[in-house]
């Protein structure tokens, strides 16, 4: 495939773990479906796993091979099936599992959402589909096991990129005009955080937040909005690579959208942090007089018999 090809003539990056070997590998349908995995499969590969795409119980799973001859199973939910499409399940199930020793097995990951009110979710229940929070899980898990044979690093990983040059600064740009490199658009943001830094009020604090957090112009809303179109400008390539790109954009946009969802009610609750001007104390009781040493009480008089 072209990003295979694109990766080999890299010099700079290790060569992804081969392809599967088997016939279906050269048809459109499996094709197809390694596509739409590829979000999955190439940070894999990336770290050196055999990965393929296989029929599970009920719906595709993405099966990688691991050293010491046991496997992972990536699954969206089979029981009951998933009903979105392969590749976009409304969450992932990773498995370990070993042909002859089922003592191995595990449950590494489980991003899929219950009904059942009496099962406690795993704390990746929130992830839902997103696969960066997954791809870290395995990394984490098999690295544990000694069972990752290399780690990504930021110029092989498809998430991490290395830093690049900037170009130079355009001359509409704000900020000194010396200035080596010009982020306008993080130097915007540094702004909107000084004045945070700087408000004299929570109130002030929360019209901040307003800008960022506002679901329509806000800044998460803008956001997403930006790499859901990197992700369509990536798309234009027609190439495999641009595709997988294409993908992990896709999942930051979710995400950041996500956050903006979490965050809804923040604004309000800054808001409410502004404290009140004290009340008057009213009292319907006259204030007490300070208490007086005790004196000596008169000595009773005579009582008189007759």
């Amino acid at each position: 495939m072209a990003a295979d090809k694109a990766h080999a003539a890299d010099s700079c990056a290790a060569p992804l773990a081969p392809l599967p070997d088997h016939r279906n590998v050269n048809t459109p349908w499996w094709q197809e479906l390694w596509r739409r995995h590829a979000h999955i499969t190439t940070p894999l590969r990336a770290r050196g796993l055999e990965c393929d795409v296989e029929f599970g119980h009920s719906a595709y799973v993405v099966r990688v091979a691991l050293p010491d001859d046991s496997y992972l199973l990536i699954s969206p939910p089979q029981e009951p099936s998933s009903e979105r499409p392969p590749g976009d399940p409304e969450g992932w199930i990773v498995t370990r599992e070993h042909p002859d020793d089922q003592t191995l097995f595990e449950v590494l990951y489980d991003s899929a959402p219950t009904e059942d009110t009496g099962t406690r979710q795993r704390p990746e229940a929130g992830h839902g589909g997103s696969a960066p929070p997954l791809i870290e899980a395995i990394d984490q898990r098999l690295a544990q096991l000694g069972l990752l044979p290399r780690p990504a690093l930021p110029q092989e990983s498809p998430h991490v990129h290395p830093a690049r040059t900037t170009a130079q600064p355009h001359p509409d740009a704000p900020g000194p005009p010396d200035r080596a490199t010009v982020y306008v658009y993080g130097d915007a943001l540094r702004a909107l955080t000084d004045r945070l830094n700087g408000a004299e009020s929570h109130t002030d604090a929360a019209a901040l937040l307003h800008q960022v957090l506002d679901p329509i112009n806000g800044l998460l809303a803008q956001l997403g909005d930006f790499f859901e179109a990197a992700g369509e400008k990536a798309k234009e390539a027609e190439e495999d690579d641009g595709f997988d790109l294409s993908y992990d954009l896709a999942d930051a946009a979710s995400e950041v959208r996500n956050l903006g969802e979490v965050l809804h009610v923040a604004e309000d609750r800054m808001r409410a942090l502004t404290p009140l001007a004290p009340a008057p104390r009213l009292s319907s009781t006259p204030a007490r007089a300070p208490s007086l040493p005790p004196q000596a009480l008169p000595p009773a008089p005579p009582r008189h018999t007759r």
